[in-house]
């Protein structure tokens, strides 16, 4: 009896050493049948389950509209020209010549290409290239009815609704319909727009040399329009007349005379951009078009401007106008070469909710806040102080605030040794690094950055959130801002600080969504840590002083806790300030211009700015201190208004250490506690604590207190190890003695400045007036008692201030404003403005 043939039968027996692991017939053509059927299976089902979705020819939606963070529109991309026209009223070339250049099987094809599937296919597979097979059917079903699609099932699907469409509509309706809907670039759709944006002339017009050239930029009419790319765009034209008439679409003799046609350029932007709305319509285009500065961006300029996409930022239009009303408030004598630079950024997520960077987009399409670069003046000075925090120095750590003051060690460009001075020139002593960030005080600042290392703060700077791009210098005097920075990445930077520690993104695009509300990006909010959080703190907390008791003195108006610093360059060349409540940042940035032309496009170099408003008329220059912080707090006053009242993380200052036995010991370490001996008197708490085993260290205190009694105890009930040193603070029995102050020379000096100066130095101020033929109103004629004399801190010094001439009528007292121990004093037309006050 025969043997009965197996179907699976491998390997096959009587075949040769190849042949018998070669498939059947039987498996060849099984298999065939099989992958048949479930292909017509497959496509059936689709068939039947795919219908044309409604709404071909509504271009209007596919406007890209940008909206406010309330759901308001702020604007559109691509502002749409469209007019319907009939095709039969074009002349047959017209249509054609797209036919020609975009799918010349259209008018025998049923809606797909199965040759130039394949043909697609090899060349993708084989590494020929990637090319594309759509039809003039399909590319319509694709840019109208599904929006770009890559995907293969997406590609499946749009094959199927484009052999439906050409089921159910003439060839001449498909391609009329595509005429009057295609993105012909310049905010036109339709041919008919794109007729009279490109030749001025209607489509019925369009000579063939025309046609060819409009049906030539289609795939990429932003890229290719002859007034961006003429090489690309005279190809892409020569390309399409040849095909023409290889389809006998014009005759011989159109060919030899046709030339590529002259066009009308492109228009600047139109005033639908004017204000503020072309700035952060900007800001939204750079975030998310791809380019070299940007490739991570999502979408190409075309797509960008037909994919009828809805943006929402993260701006704040309330916030937008307080900005934009704190521009506007600047007194009428400053400079017309001045602006001003606003940036407030959530420092939990990076959102951008105000960016003011100019007046009117048009007339200055520069965006000064994102655009352009200040010197950063003292703003860099908590960037040295993140530094040394890190290195474990202390707040209560004391540097000399005295001016002026030589570093041998660095060298200024003249080779000699770094000379720095206090703005003002005002001496402050011994000062701590929390008064030191209070008063700015250069001197005790430049010694603490040659301590931890200039290359300190660059890195930190860098590390808070200033661009690697940005070259700071590892030099000395970079804690004094010589660095021209970005308001918007002083705004990332000082959010990092905000959000002790936490590094945010700045972004203007809070999420991007399709036309059937599926959201596809989402702003980058994600937190990086890159300090520690309670060094953080202590650095709040200093620049909180910066508010209660120095030059950012006005946003105490607030009523809430504010942290920040002021800033002022070289020469007053830029005037900062830079502050935050736990819930919002925003930096505020001055600066004059040196050449300013708004008719030639011309923005350049940086000047001292002129005084001007009640600074001018104090006879005083613009500095952080003055405009920037009045700006600053007027735009927050209406920013937190109903926002809580919330607190800064409270610093917590490193434990007291102490000096262990240095004897090695092989035994576990033996802890004590440290008994509070305040009171008793020091021979007896000497002797308990050596009954402890620990070492008793006497210092000395001025005390009405007994002498020799104990007024403090170091590491009192803590356990420390046996032999650690305890200081015993020891009333001498002598009353303490107020700390003598010299009283500075401030004759001839503004009133403001002179009461600064002497407030500096810890001294109380009364004011009288007298008449004076020698010395100018406002500005001091004597001090009592006399500058020079040596006077206990604390101690009232009386300022005679000048009521000019006797014979001139007196003016009318007012009160000065109180300004800074730091930004004050002083006169734009003094010579010698120090390196980076305020």
């Amino acid at each position: 009896m025969a043997r009965r043939r197996r179907f699976w039968n491998y390997p096959r027996p009587h075949k040769g050493p190849v042949q018998r692991w070669l498939p059947s017939w039987r498996i060849v053509v099984g298999t065939g049948l099989t992958g048949a059927a479930l292909g017509a299976g497959l496509f059936v089902a689709a068939w039947s389950t795919t219908t044309i979705p409604d709404g071909l020819d509504q271009v209007n939606n596919q406007a890209t509209t940008v909206y406010w963070a309330d759901g308001k529109e702020m604007g559109t991309f691509a502002e749409q020209k469209r007019e319907i026209v009939d095709l039969a009223d074009l002349p047959p070339y017209v249509g054609n010549a797209v036919v020609a250049s975009e799918d010349q099987t259209f008018w025998t094809n049923k809606g797909v290409d199965p040759k130039g599937i394949v043909r697609a296919a090899l060349s993708n597979v084989g590494g020929g290239g990637t090319q594309g097979a759509s039809t003039l059917t399909q590319q319509y079903v694709e840019r109208y009815y599904l929006d770009t699609t890559t995907s293969y099932a997406g590609k499946a699907r749009e094959a199927i609704i484009a052999l439906k469409v050409a089921q159910a509509q003439p060839k001449e309706e498909v391609l009329g319909n595509y005429l009057n809907t295609i993105y012909w670039g310049r905010g036109t759709y339709g041919i008919q727009a794109a007729s009279q944006e490109y030749f001025g002339k209607d489509a019925k017009d369009l000579t063939p040399s025309e046609a060819a050239m409009l049906s030539g930029i289609i795939p990429s009419p932003v890229n290719w329009d002859p007034s961006i790319n003429l090489d690309q765009a005279k190809a892409r034209w020569e390309r399409s007349i040849t095909k023409m008439h290889e389809q006998g679409y014009i005759t011989d003799d159109e060919l030899a005379k046709a030339e590529f046609p002259k066009f009308k350029e492109k228009k600047e932007a139109s005033n639908r951009r004017g204000g503020q709305a072309g700035y952060l319509l900007s800001a939204v285009r750079k975030e998310l078009v791809k380019s070299e500065s940007n490739p991570d961006g999502l979408y190409t300029e075309e797509e960008l401007d037909t994919r009828g996409l809805k943006i929402t930022t993260t701006i704040d239009p309330k916030l937008q106008n307080a900005a934009v009303d704190v521009a506007k408030s600047l007194p009428d004598d400053a400079s017309k070469k001045v602006r001003m630079s606003l940036v407030s950024v959530d420092p939990q997520t990076g959102a951008v909710r105000a960016l003011y960077g100019g007046p009117d987009y048009v007339k200055q399409s520069l965006n000064t806040a994102t655009q352009d670069v200040m010197q950063a003046g003292s703003t860099f000075k908590p960037f040295t102080l993140i530094g040394a925090l890190e290195q474990g120095h202390t707040l209560d750590e004391t540097y000399d605030g005295n001016s002026p003051k030589l570093f041998p060690e660095a060298k200024g460009d003249d080779g000699e040794p770094w000379e720095v001075d206090n703005f003002g020139y005002y001496d402050y002593g011994q000062v701590s690094l929390e008064q030191a960030t209070a008063n700015s005080v250069n001197t005790a600042y430049a010694e603490l950055n040659e301590e931890i290392g200039p290359e300190t703060t660059e890195e930190v700077a860098h590390r808070a959130g200033i661009r690697k791009k940005t070259e700071i210098g590892a030099e000395p005097s970079n804690v004094l801002g010589t660095a021209s920075v970005y308001p918007i990445d002083l705004a990332r930077a000082y959010s990092t600080i905000a959000a002790q520690g936490y590094k945010t993104t700045p972004h203007v695009v809070e999420k991007v969504e399709t036309l059937d509300g599926t959201t596809v990006y989402e702003g980058p909010k994600a937190q990086e840590k890159v300090f520690e959080p309670n060094d953080m703190a202590a650095a709040t907390q200093a620049m909180t002083k910066v508010v209660e008791e120095g030059s950012g003195d006005t946003a105490l108006e607030l009523d809430r806790p504010v942290a920040g610093k002021t800033g002022t360059s070289q020469l007053n060349r830029s005037a900062w300030f830079a502050g935050f409540v736990p819930q919002l940042t925003t930096v505020v940035g001055l600066r004059q211009y040196e050449t300013l032309d708004l008719d030639e496009g011309l923005m350049a170099g940086q000047e001292t700015i002129d005084p001007f408003g009640e600074w001018k008329a104090q006879g005083l220059g613009i500095t952080g201190g003055s405009w920037p912080v009045r700006a600053w707090t007027d735009f927050m006053a209406v920013a937190t208004e109903g926002m809580d009242v919330e607190e800064f993380p409270e610093y917590v200052p490193p434990q007291p250490t102490y000096t262990p036995d240095p004897t090695p010991t092989e035994t576990e370490e033996e802890l004590v506690t440290v008994p509070d001996l305040t009171g008793q008197d020091v021979a007896a708490a000497t002797a308990e604590l050596e009954s402890l085993g620990l070492v008793a260290s006497p210092q000395a205190q001025n005390s009405e207190e007994p002498k020799g009694r104990v007024l403090q105890t170091s590491g009192a009930n803590t356990e420390v190890p046996v032999g650690s040193t305890i200081t015993l603070v020891v009333s001498t029995g002598e009353p303490e003695q107020p700390e003598q102050v010299v009283i500075p020379g401030v004759e001839g000096q503004p009133r403001t400045a002179a009461e600064q100066q002497l407030r500096a130095q810890g001294l109380e101020v009364a004011v009288t007036e007298d008449y004076s033929d020698d010395v100018a109103p406002g500005a001091v004629i004597a001090t009592d008692p006399g500058s020079g004399s040596s006077v206990d801190q604390g101690s009232t010094v009386t300022l005679v201030v000048s009521l000019g001439p006797e014979e001139e009528e007196p003016p009318i007292p007012t009160d000065d404003p109180t300004d800074d121990g730091n930004n004050g004093g002083g006169n734009d037309d003094e010579p010698g403005w120090p390196l980076g006050g305020g």
